[in-house]
């Protein structure tokens, strides 16, 4: 069997990532309640079912979509779009607890203290004019050096 630099790398970051994983562990069982661990292991769970069973699909179902589309949409400008998708995606993941969190109260104002929800509209805008920014660029360039074939002077012979 061939080892290849690319299999080493590979079994190189799967140890770290086991390593990571192992020491995580080890510390939050030491160091938080039981409570806390049931917590934790609770949204693990819930973030992967959001992932698999909510995000997951509406990317394949956009990415179906764009495929269509990629037709008359050239291929730079679906991945440019993709990315922005999955940017905002991971940043609601990451965000709707604590809306949801804000909307059930705390004991402490001062925990949640900003409007998330607004910030993750905001934060969906920026993605958006960034995204559409991107795409503009991208054909911008495609473009011209697409004319920059097209007028290349031929050599005299």
């Amino acid at each position: 069997m061939k080892v290849t630099r690319m299999r080493v790398a590979r079994i190189i970051l799967i140890v770290i990532g086991l390593a990571g994983l192992f020491l995580g562990a080890l510390i939050m069982v030491q160091k938080e309640r039981p409570d806390q661990i049931l917590g934790v292991i609770v949204w693990i769970g819930a973030a992967i079912i959001v992932h698999d069973g909510i995000l997951s699909p509406l990317l394949l179902l956009l990415d179906v979509w764009m495929r269509r589309a990629g037709r008359r949409i050239p291929f730079g400008v679906l991945v440019i779009i993709q990315g922005g998708v999955v940017v905002g995606a991971i940043m609601s993941m990451l965000v709707l607890p604590e809306i949801y969190k804000k909307s059930l109260g705390t004991k402490n104002p001062t925990i949640l203290p900003l409007d998330y929800g607004l910030n993750l509209a905001l934060f969906w805008a920026a993605v958006a004019l960034l995204t559409a920014a991107a795409c503009a660029l991208y054909l911008r360039r495609r473009r011209s050096s697409r004319d920059a074939e097209q007028v290349q002077p031929t050599s005299a012979a």
